[in-house]
């Protein structure tokens, strides 16, 4: 069973129970209604991206669904968090990629998504034999890949918010895997 395609979608919640905040960030997100299984952080050979409302279209509710899924949560007021996914995929379409997932407390939505865009690229690289200092800035080392023309493509999904004085704050970014017979 190898995913065919790949969507990346995002969400926020809010109540007073940290179990209901995290169910509305994922209706937030679309993916309330299935059964989801965490996987670890491998983009399939072949698979294609697709966008979040062609990725719906093609799960039924209760279906059980892969997905690579980071999420945070907080009760504190004022206090920032993100939820981040990001994805490495090589030049060569036979080759498997990266998915990497990466939740942190103080960090804007950019900071944490170039950091999990960065972790699956450095990841990709080492399989890929592409040896990069890891003393080099993101951006530097970003040119590097881009250079090398065997990581194609890099991008992330985060989402990020501040807690509120009450209750629960729940932030989600997810990889959803769509698998078809």
């Amino acid at each position: 069973m190898v995913p065919v395609a790949v969507f990346l979608t995002k969400g926020v919640g809010r109540h007073k129970e940290k179990l209901a905040s995290f169910e509305e960030a994922l209706r937030v997100a679309g993916i309330a209604p299935y059964n989801l299984v965490r996987v670890s952080s491998i983009f399939p050979p072949r698979c294609k991206m697709i966008s979040r409302e062609q990725g719906l279209k093609r799960l039924k509710h209760g279906q059980i669904v892969f997905c690579v899924i980071s999420e945070n949560a907080t009760n504190e007021a004022n206090r920032l968090i993100a939820a981040s996914v990001g994805l490495a995929v090589p030049a060569d379409k036979n080759k498997y990629g990266y998915v990497s997932e990466h939740h942190s407390f103080g960090q804007t939505a950019k900071m944490a998504g170039d950091y999990a865009e960065d972790l699956a690229a450095d990841m990709l690289a080492t399989t890929l034999g592409i040896s990069v200092d890891d003393s080099l800035r993101y951006d530097e080392r970003r040119e590097l890949w881009k250079m090398n023309k065997e990581i194609v493509k890099t991008m992330n999904v985060t989402q990020s918010a501040e807690g509120k004085s009450v209750g629960w704050t729940t932030v989600v970014s997810a990889a959803v895997m769509i698998v078809e017979p």
